[in-house]
C-alpha cells in the first residue's frame, strides 16, 4: 500500500483536499458554511459539527481520487469511522484518496516577523498513533509575516528538525513555512523561503524526502526548483485567504504546482443544501481546482 500511496502522491494528477480545521480555523469553517457559534455550547458539539460538515465532503459522490490525490485530516478525525472502517482507511480503500494528518499545535505569539509552531512534546505518541491508523504524511504550519532572514531561518531549521523526526518515524512530512498573502514584502519573503529550502534540502540524506507546502508566489514559476529536486516529492499550494477563482487563477500560472486548498475548497458549500445540490457545488469546485493544478 505505501509504494501505491508514494506513487500517487508523488506523480498523481490532481490536488490535496485540505480538510483539517482545527480549534482555532473551525468557527470560521462552520460559519462560512452556515453554522454560526449560537449552535454549539462546547468545543465536543463544535467538533461534532465540523466532523459532520467534513463527512458529507469526503461521502460525496465527486470527492474521489480520479481528481483528488491525497487528503489532510485534523488529529480528532483519526478516532472516527466511516462505513466500518477508520477515516484513513476509508479514504483509500473506497476513494484511493492517501491520507495525511495534520500534527501542528497551533502558532506561537510572533516574533522577528513569523510566528513558529508551538512546541510538540507529544508528537512521537501522534506519530505513533497515525502510522497505527495507516495515515501516509503528516503536514504543519508555521507563517512567514515578513521578509526577516533571523524569523525565517527559525521558521525553517523548525520545520525541517520536526521533519527529520516525522521520517524517522516513517512518515512522509508536508512542510509548511506559509508567508502571509498580506505580507508587505511578500515577493521578497517567497524568495527569501525558497533559498533557505533549497539550503536545507541540500543537507537531507539521499534517500530522504519532504514535500512543501508553500504560499501561490507573486513570480510565476518562483518553485521551479523546488518542484524539480531530487529530495521533493511534491509541492503544494495553500489558497492562503483567496477566493477560489483568485487562487486558481493564481495557481494555474505556475507549472508543476498543485493545489492543496481548504478554505477555496469549500466556498460556497452550504449546510441548508440538498445533497443534490451540495454534491454540484463540491463537484464545481473540485473540478475548477483540478483544472487549474494540472495546468
Amino acid at each position: 500500500m505505501h509504494d501505491a500511496q508514494l506513487a500517487k502522491v508523488g506523480r498523481g494528477q490532481g490536488f490535496v483536499a485540505a480538510l483539517d480545521q482545527s480549534g482555532g480555523s473551525t468557527p470560521g469553517a462552520l460559519a462560512r458554511y452556515g453554522i454560526d457559534a449560537s449552535s454549539w455550547s462546547s468545543q465536543k458539539q463544535m467538533y461534532e459539527l465540523i466532523h459532520a460538515f467534513r463527512t458529507r465532503i469526503i461521502t460525496s459522490p465527486s470527492f474521489t481520487g480520479e481528481r483528488i490525490i491525497a487528503a489532510i485530516l485534523f488529529e480528532r478525525t483519526l478516532e472516527r469511522d466511516l462505513d466500518g472502517l477508520g477515516v484513513p482507511d476509508y479514504l483509500w480503500q473506497r476513494k484511493q484518496i492517501v491520507p495525511f494528518l495534520k500534527v501542528d499545535r497551533g502558532l506561537a505569539e510572533e516574533a522577528d516577523g513569523v510566528r513558529l509552531m508551538k512546541p510538540m512534546p507529544d508528537l512521537d505518541g501522534l506519530l505513533g498513533l497515525a502510522r497505527a491508523r495507516n495515515v501516509f504524511g503528516t503536514k504543519m504550519r508555521s507563517v512567514v509575516l515578513a521578509g526577516n532572514q533571523t524569523g525565517i531561518d527559525a521558521v525553517l531549521d523548525q520545520q525541517f528538525e520536526v521533519g527529520r523526526q516525522i521520517l524517522a518515524a516513517g512518515l512522509m512530512p508536508i512542510l509548511e513555512p506559509e508567508v502571509d498573502i498580506h505580507a508587505p514584502d511578500k515577493a521578497v519573503a517567497e524568495a527569501m523561503v525558497t533559498a533557505g529550502i533549497l539550503d536545507r534540502l541540500a543537507e537531507l540524506p539521499a534517500d530522504q524526502r519532504v514535500m512543501l507546502k508553500l504560499t501561490i508566489p507573486s513570480e510565476a514559476n518562483l518553485y521551479l526548483e523546488l518542484i524539480g529536486h531530487p529530495r521533493v516529492l511534491r509541492v503544494v499550494a495553500l489558497s492562503g485567504g483567496y477566493s477560489r477563482e483568485e487562487a486558481n487563477r493564481l495557481l494555474a500560472a505556475n507549472n508543476g504546482l498543485i493545489a492543496s486548498f481548504s478554505r477555496a475548497l469549500t466556498e460556497g458549500l452550504l449546510v441548508s443544501m440538498s445533497d443534490a445540490e451540495f454534491d454540484a457545488a463540491l463537484a464545481a469546485s473540485i473540478d475548477s481546482i483540478y483544472a487549474a493544478s494540472t495546468t
